[in-house]
């Protein structure tokens, strides 16, 4: 039997019509700030579909598109502005930076209460307590798919593949709080298929096409895909061997469908509570 597909599509777009019935009852809009440096294509089009989302939720978009000459000062010089804009409720500088500027040092630099990514390291240490602000949008949006689906991790080993600041080690925090004990692999794991087949609850956010094959998978898991990689057609595609797996897994996420409209809907999310924490002081 195939695995039930785990459509973070249609639970985002719930999420989202929340969201804007929401809004609708703020005194004022919220506000998200998106800023863009140089002309990536990729990172465009991420821009361009975070704008399409703030249309559905209601929420206002500022759009900031600077040169890729942009020097780090002047970047700096924008995000304290925005920090000082009361009418901003929530910034977000796309990700990947031009070379020549130091994306930490922008990402610390975007007030706490505005991480809407929740990025800066006073709010991932906030999480770390289970004192969150906010959490990442990623690992955020995946436990509510497992919510959706019944899925709980509570006593439950689940496998994260992948120890990235932006969604493994998240992930695997969140999974910790919600009682699951969490294996964290990476490219070091000596006999990564053998640490992948004892998951009740696989994530894999690695980023390599391919990576999780049937035989990693073990009978009745949930397998997460977090990858956004391009196949040899041109096609996007995640880490996981979707056709194969999905006869084996009891549930799946798909790529493209999944775990990005989820991502998303929790920014927007995100931007929602960043507003509520202004209008109530």
């Amino acid at each position: 039997m195939s695995a039930v597909v785990m459509d973070g599509k249609a639970l985002a777009a719930r999420i989202k019509e929340h969201i804007r019935v929401n809004c609708t009852k703020l005194p004022q809009t919220p506000s998200l700030a998106v800023v863009l440096v140089g002309d990536d294509p990729a990172s465009a089009v991420y821009v361009r579909n975070k704008e399409r989302d703030c249309s559905e939720c209601g929420i206002a978009c500022s759009d900031y598109r600077l040169p890729v000459e942009t020097t780090q000062e002047e970047l700096l010089c924008l995000v304290n502005r925005l920090n000082r804009d009361k009418r901003i409720d929530g910034i977000l500088v796309q990700m990947p930076l031009p070379a020549h500027l130091n994306g930490q040092q922008v990402l610390e630099a975007i007030a706490p209460e505005k991480d809407v990514d929740a990025f800066h390291p006073e709010n991932v240490g906030r999480i770390l307590l289970e004192r969150e602000r906010y959490l990442p949008c990623t690992p955020a949006g995946i436990m509510a798919l497992l919510r959706e689906y019944g899925i709980d991790p509570a006593g439950k080993h689940c496998v994260v593949v992948g120890r990235s600041n932006i969604v493994g080690k998240p992930m695997a925090m969140l999974l910790l709080h919600a009682d699951a004990t969490v294996t964290i692999c990476h490219s070091r794991t000596p006999d990564l298929r053998e640490q992948c087949r004892r998951a009740d609850i696989l994530v894999s956010a690695a980023g390599r096409r391919g990576l999780v094959t049937a035989d990693m998978v073990k009978p009745g898991a949930v397998v997460i895909d977090v990858a956004m990689n391009r196949g040899e057609d041109g096609r996007l595609c995640g880490d996981v061997d979707y056709a194969a797996v999905s006869e084996k897994a009891d549930y799946i996420t798909p790529v493209p469908g999944g775990v990005g409209p989820m991502t998303r809907a929790m920014l927007m999310e995100n931007t929602y509570k960043a507003a509520l924490r202004r209008l109530n002081g």
